[in-house]
């Protein structure tokens, strides 16, 4: 006999069970449901994309995380590493077909080979949603909205969503002087978080000199209310400017809809890709801060300069589903039942009549399923427990019995409908 090949998984990447699968599923539908209340609409796009499309000028940190190779037909290829970029080729492709502004929702698999860790893989699910063709600071305020509306439906609100904006550090970094050093300050700042601001002084002296450094640190660490960190950030970078005027546009909007407590100003969040141009924003759980941002986004207004000359600016935010799955799974929020039976219908008078009642009863609107292998009714029953069936339906010679296994009340000669009707009665 030959040897068998080991079933193992490459680092960074994961089988999904049904126990794992069926909350997943269970979340997008919720995201789907609050996207499809303000409008947007469904696309999709390839998973691969050819190199120089995905990376354009390329030099990025972006540059060391895609999975790049030549395929059959010689051609530079690439697995697309995030659903942005490709949106903004799928932008400048179908812009003439589209209704603008377009506002669109894509929830697919992307591919990054970077250190893994808690939440995050190198194959992982990304729900982004984005508005494109308006430049406006209602644009702005509807992608926050958004992001507000899923949190609610999510972890009842609470989360919290830091927002920047890049216009503002951009204004500042010129007043230093240093504004062609902005790619790694940024990306520098980016990582605070995570290393300290010990650790982001090193990398900012591979930039500016000492001073410039001490600066920067002072400009991300500003603190207090939004009106007052605003303030801080105007006098710091020079004085007013459109980023400045924007956040101001924003916040009054948030306290005319009530909702200013949901958001914080935060200049440290400057979000490390190079291709956002205005606000930024990043949303953690209240009680897993560590657990990093769930969803973020940011305007990006140049992208698909890269492949148009037409003026696309867009803006639009990008969920984290797997390490969202896994916050949600530490507090105990994961939902869902999808996919899951509501009846199994026992193996006790032949597969024809088994099958006619579990169609009936998908036709009165539950989920039914058969058990199939040729077991006592003991075993069967073990089966509805281990898949967490709640209720059995049995053929018998005077009829079909129900039985709620949870409770052992037992009911005969009821029409699909009727059974329905108590399933869900008992459900609450």
């Amino acid at each position: 006999m030959a040897d068998l090949i080991s079933p193992q998984v490459l680092k960074g990447f994961r089988d999904s069970l049904p126990q794992q699968e069926i909350p997943k599923k269970s979340l997008m539908t919720r995201l789907e449901s609050v996207f499809e209340s303000f409008g947007f609409v469904p696309i999709d796009t390839p998973v691969l994309e050819y190199t120089e499309v995905l990376l354009g000028k390329g030099g990025g940190e972006t540059d060391k995380q895609v999975y790049r190779f030549t395929d059959h037909g010689d051609r530079d290829v690439s697995m697309r590493f995030d659903l942005t970029v490709p949106f903004a080729r799928f932008m400048a492709a179908h812009a003439a077909e589209l209704v603008l502004p377009f506002k669109r929702y894509h929830m697919a698999k992307v591919w990054r080979g970077e250190n893994t860790q808690r939440g995050r893989y190198r194959e992982f699910v990304q729900c982004d949603f984005d508005i494109v063709g308006a430049d406006t600071s209602a644009a702005d305020f509807e992608i926050l909205l958004m992001m507000t509306r899923s949190m609610d439906v999510l972890v009842g609100g609470k989360a919290t969503i830091r927002l920047s904006h890049r216009g503002i550090f951009n204004q500042f970094l010129g007043s230093l002087g240093a504004a062609d050093q902005s790619v790694p300050v940024l990306r520098a700042v980016d990582k605070l978080a995570k290393i300290g601001p010990g650790e982001v002084k090193k990398l900012l002296l591979e930039s500016v000199d000492a001073s410039g450094a001490d600066k920067i640190l002072a400009f991300i660490g500003a603190q207090g209310d939004f009106s007052s960190v605003l303030d801080q950030l105007e006098m710091l970078s020079g004085g007013e400017g459109e980023g400045s005027r924007r956040l101001r546009e924003l916040h009054t909007l948030a306290v005319e809809m009530g909702i200013e407590g949901r958001f914080v100003l935060d200049p440290s969040i400057t979000r490390g890709l190079d291709y956002y141009t205005g606000i930024v924003y990043e949303t953690f759980l209240d009680a897993l801060p560590g657990l990093g941002s769930v969803m973020s986004g940011g305007r990006y207004n140049n992208l698909a300069a890269l492949y148009t000359k037409q003026e696309l600016p867009g803006v639009g935010a990008s969920v984290g589903l797997d390490r969202l799955l896994a916050g949600l799974e530490e507090l105990g929020l994961l939902q869902g039942s999808a996919g899951k039976s509501d009846v199994l219908v026992l193996a006790t008078q032949g597969s024809a009549g088994a099958q006619k009642l579990a169609q009936e009863l998908r036709t009165a609107g539950l989920n039914a399923e058969v058990y199939l292998a040729d077991k006592k009714l003991a075993q069967q029953y073990k089966f509805a427990e281990a898949k967490g069936i709640r209720f059995v339906a049995q053929i018998t010679d005077a009829g079909v019995q129900y039985k709620d296994t949870a409770t052992g009340e037992v009911k005969s000669a009821l029409s699909a409908e009727e059974f329905t009707s108590w399933v869900r009665s008992a459900r609450g």
